[in-house]
C-alpha cells in the first residue's frame, strides 16, 4: 500500500498533485518542459504507475504533459538495445509498465496538450481521453531506429481503430490529426488548450462523486479485455523487437 506524501515528489519526469477528493494529475515534464523521453524515464514510470495503482487514495487519475507536447521526443541515453543484458531491462520494464498502468483500478483520463509520436500505447490504455486541436498521433521512433514497433502498439492501435487501419498506421508512420483520431474513436473530445485540464478535471471530480468501489470495480470490468490483450501478447512484441534491434547491432558492427 502506497501513500501520497511518500511517493508524490519522487519521480523526476513527473509532477503530482492531488485534489481533496482524490484526483490525482501526473504531469509529465522534463526540467519543467515537454518531457524528453529516454530509458531513465522508461525505467521510472514503471515504479511511477506503481505507486499510483498501490495508492487506495487515488480516486481518479489525470494523464497529461508539459510544454507543446504529451510525448513527442526520445533520447537513446539510458537505453542499450543491442546487448542480451540491457535489452533484457527493456523487455522487463516494457511488459511491467503497462500491466502496472492496467493495474490502475481506478478511472483514467488521459489530457493530451499535443503530439503523440511515441508510446501512444500508454494513451489507448485510458478510459476517457481529451486532446487539443493541435494533438497529432505518430509512431515515430521504432521505425527511426529500425525495430519492430513490439512495444503495444502493435496490440493496441488495430483493437482501437480496425486491424486494417492499425497495421497501416505503424508500418507507415501515419499522422493522425485530432479530428481524424476523434472520428476514429481514438479521443472523445477535442478541447481547446487553455480549457484542457478544466474540462479533465471537470470529468474527474464528476466520477469523484460516486462511490469509491464502484468508481474502482467499472476500470476492472471495462479494461479486461485489454489486460488479456496485453498479457498474451506484450511479452511475444517486445522479444520480436528485440531480436529486430540485435540484427540493427549485427548490421551497425559490421560496416554494413
Amino acid at each position: 500500500m502506497s501513500r501520497f506524501e511518500n511517493y508524490r515528489h519522487a519521480f523526476a519526469n513527473a509532477h503530482l498533485t492531488r485534489s481533496a477528493s482524490g484526483v490525482l494529475e501526473v504531469k509529465f515534464h522534463t526540467d519543467g518542459g515537454a518531457l524528453l523521453f529516454n530509458g531513465h524515464t522508461h525505467e521510472e514510470f514503471v515504479e511511477l504507475f506503481h505507486q499510483i495503482g498501490a495508492d487506495p487514495d487515488n480516486r481518479i487519475v489525470i494523464l497529461t504533459g508539459s510544454g507543446e507536447a504529451f510525448m513527442e521526443s526520445i533520447s537513446p541515453e539510458g537505453f542499450d538495445f543491442f546487448t542480451p543484458r540491457g535489452y533484457d531491462k527493456i523487455y522487463r520494464e516494457g511488459k511491467k509498465v503497462l500491466m502496472n498502468l492496467l493495474d490502475i483500478e481506478v478511472p483514467v483520463i488521459a489530457a493530451l496538450n499535443g503530439p503523440v509520436r511515441l508510446h501512444s500505447e500508454y494513451v489507448l490504455l485510458a478510459d476517457m481521453v481529451l486532446a487539443t486541436p493541435d494533438t497529432v498521433f505518430q509512431d515515430k521512433p521504432h521505425f527511426e531506429f529500425g525495430i519492430v514497433p513490439g512495444d503495444g502498439v502493435n496490440l493496441l492501435w488495430p483493437e482501437v481503430i480496425g486491424s486494417v487501419r492499425g497495421r497501416y498506421f505503424l508500418l507507415t508512420r501515419q499522422e493522425l490529426d485530432a479530428t481524424t483520431a476523434k472520428e476514429w474513436g481514438v479521443i472523445n473530445e477535442i478541447v481547446p488548450r487553455d480549457h484542457l485540464l478544466t474540462r479533465a478535471h471537470e470529468l474527474a471530480e464528476s466520477l469523484a462523486t460516486l462511490p469509491p468501489l464502484t468508481t474502482r470495480y467499472t476500470r476492472i470490468a471495462l479494461t479486461q479485455k485489454l489486460r488479456r490483450l496485453i498479457d498474451e501478447g506484450a511479452g511475444y512484441g517486445l522479444a520480436l523487437e528485440g531480436i529486430s534491434a540485435a540484427d540493427v547491432a549485427l548490421q551497425a558492427s559490421s560496416g554494413v
